[in-house]
């Protein structure tokens, strides 16, 4: 027995010193002979420029600031060099700079392994570097390296598209081995989406030292790649003028081409990226948090709205697509409508009623009754298929990161979201943009785009990457091109007639515009309710969000402008009067040089007479 102990203690002694020394002369051999290399070659990376971005004019969006980090030579401590005296020097040139913090930030990354310079202050500018480099570049312990800080010209303006660079946090530095080395990333907007293109390559140069980590030789050098810049379709001077509209509502403005190139997107409040980029105060970020109006929310691709009746066409489309003959029919609009034996009452917002209505006249002066009907004939599974199609409740595909889906809610989705089976009474409600349904402002203007020209085109904020244009993309979606001219028509008389629900904002402009408007319930109305209370008189966070879509000009589209007002009330009244006005700014800024003013003048003249005409006859 004595002699079996004595067997097992001799192998498992020997087991130990075998695995030992497989960890010190195999495994970890690579680990030491990097050490090795360390010790006789200096590899130093060299940051790139980050790329700017422009806009179309070629203003400045994001830009570098030029200035100057600081460094402190590795192992003071070790040199009878006291730490603390090379920073209180420092101190004594910078007074504004924080000594434990630079102490804390030396004594985290010095070990006896690291014989590089330690960076402890990122930024100094380069009006205060000059009044101090003399006496400062003799110091032998500090080391001076050029570099940049990314600046925001425009502030609030561009905040929600340019979006803004920070502090590289360790997912990023783990997936990304430029950021880890520069020390920042993008964290919105096209910053964040651009960002591998716009942080550039790393430079390097290997340099032979001496065991004093004294240079001898160059043995290797690469230089950076950097300033691969962005060029935006986005004008400032209107994205300004669109601010000013706005006000101190919220709110949210794109102006887009009807082939996609977004020329402004305002989402109001907005904020100032600049505050990001060293890193926000406790103080200011509790203020935007603490705004009730969102000012850090990209509104137009990061926040859903029930779409309400700028929907209509689409779900008329999406009659006509699945039963042709039941859109050719007239529906009586009493006021309301009763689903199955139901008591209760899908009202109209006209309690009085439309009378007979067609699908023009349904459109022109907003009728639910009519779509209440139409929805029930083919239902909700077909109604949300086509809506998809045309670009609703998808992502858009805008060259911008996180964007949402919004909801076009069908039996498959409340099944798989709530469990529940789906009711007509839903069906109704969809069929009007309410209920489930939520959409983002981008969708709804990328879907108005579709409606005047038949294509559904792909939004893009960049126009030229590093001097390359980007190429659009659009596809074409075919429906009976009888109910697409019909719907088009209608969309002109919301506009143009005095029966439009636009008409008193949109119908004198110098260029003429087809739209629709929405006013998006966000509490329900109880059923003893019969007389609604006025937008105005109800509470703020109770008040219908104001939408107007619209396309211009009428005949040969070109631009596509949709706004919505948060809590704005009614769509002709309050989102109206600022799309007429970006119309106005448009036309009196060139964009419609194909449409002289003395023509559109002439062209309106006729229609009225041609409408008093009609009346008289």
């Amino acid at each position: 027995m004595r002699y079996k102990i004595v067997i097992f203690l001799f192998l498992g002694i020997w087991a130990l010193m075998i695995s030992r020394l497989y960890q010190v002369s195999i495994k970890s051999s690579y680990y030491y002979e990097k050490l090795a290399k360390e010790n006789i070659e200096r590899k130093e990376y060299m940051n790139p420029v980050r790329g700017e971005i422009v806009d179309v004019d070629g203003s400045f969006l994001a830009i570098n600031k030029i200035g100057f980090s600081l460094s402190i030579a590795p192992h003071l401590d070790k040199k009878s060099v006291r730490l603390e005296d090379v920073i209180s020097s420092l101190k004594s040139l910078f007074p504004d700079i924080n000594k434990s913090v630079m102490e804390d930030i030396y004594r985290k990354k010095s070990s006896p392994y690291n014989h590089k310079y330690i960076k402890v202050i990122d930024f100094v500018s380069y009006g205060d570097m000059m009044k101090v480099y003399p006496s400062l570049s003799i110091n032998k312990h500090v080391r001076i390296d050029a570099q940049t800080k990314r600046y925001y010209p425009y502030g609030q303006y561009a905040a929600h598209i340019v979006g803004y660079i920070g502090r590289s946090n360790k997912k990023e530095n783990d997936k990304d081995f430029v950021a880890k080395a520069v020390g920042r990333a993008g964290k919105s907007g096209l910053e964040r989406y651009y960002n591998t293109l716009l942080q550039g390559e790393l430079g390097y140069t290997v340099t032979k030292v001496n065991a004093r980590n004294r240079a001898l030789e160059v043995l290797e050098q690469k230089d950076p790649v950097s300033n691969r810049n962005l060029m935006l379709n986005l004008d400032m001077k209107l994205q300004k003028y669109i601010y000013s509209l706005l006000k101190k509502r919220a709110a949210i403005a794109i102006v887009m081409k009807n082939t996609g190139e977004v020329m402004s997107a305002v989402s109001n409040p907005s904020y100032d990226p600049n505050l990001f980029v060293d890193g926000i105060s406790v103080k200011n970020w509790k203020k935007l948090q603490n705004n009730l109006g969102h000012p850090f929310t990209n509104k137009f691709i990061h926040a859903v709205y029930p779409p309400a009746s700028v929907i209509k066409m689409g779900v008329a489309l999406a009659v006509s697509e699945h039963d042709k003959k039941e859109l050719n029919r007239d529906e009586n609009c009493t006021g309301h409508i009763n689903v199955g034996k139901s008591k209760h009452k899908f009202r109209c917002w006209s309690k009085w009623g439309h009378g007979t209505v067609g699908l023009k006249r349904s459109l022109v002066e907003s009728c639910d009754v009519y779509y209440y009907n139409k929805s029930l004939k083919i239902g909700i599974d077909n109604i949300a298929q086509t809506l998809k199609k045309i670009g609703l409740g998808i992502k858009t595909g805008i060259d911008m990161p996180s964007e949402y889906n919004g909801v076009i809610p069908d039996k498959a989705w409340k099944k798989k979201r709530y469990g529940l089976p789906w009711y007509m009474g839903e069906t109704v409600i969809a069929a009007i943009g309410q209920g489930y349904s939520n959409v983002t402002p981008l969708q709804v203007a990328r879907h108005t785009a579709f409606l005047a020209t038949g294509k559904l085109v792909t939004p893009m904020f960049t126009k030229k990457i590093n001097g390359h244009p980007v190429k659009m993309k659009s596809k074409r979606i075919r429906f009976d091109t009888r109910y697409m001219n019909e719907i088009r028509s209608a969309m002109f008389d919301v506009c143009n007639t005095k029966v439009g629900t636009a008409y008193k904002t949109m119908h004198d402009l110098p260029i003429k515009v087809a739209g629709k408007t929405g006013t998006a319930q966000v509490v329900s109305i109880p059923q003893d309710v019969k007389e609604r209370a006025k937008e105005e008189d109800m509470a703020y966070f109770k008040r219908s969000h104001a939408w107007i879509t619209t396309y211009a000009p009428f005949k040969k589209p070109e631009y596509i402008v949709t706004v919505l007002v948060e809590h704005g009330g009614h769509g002709g009244s309050t989102a109206g009067p600022i799309a007429a006005d970006i119309y106005k700014w448009l036309y009196y800024n060139g964009y419609f040089k194909n449409h002289p003013f003395e023509k559109v003048q002439a062209e309106l003249k006729t229609q009225e007479e041609n409408n008093e005409t009609k009346k008289s006859l």
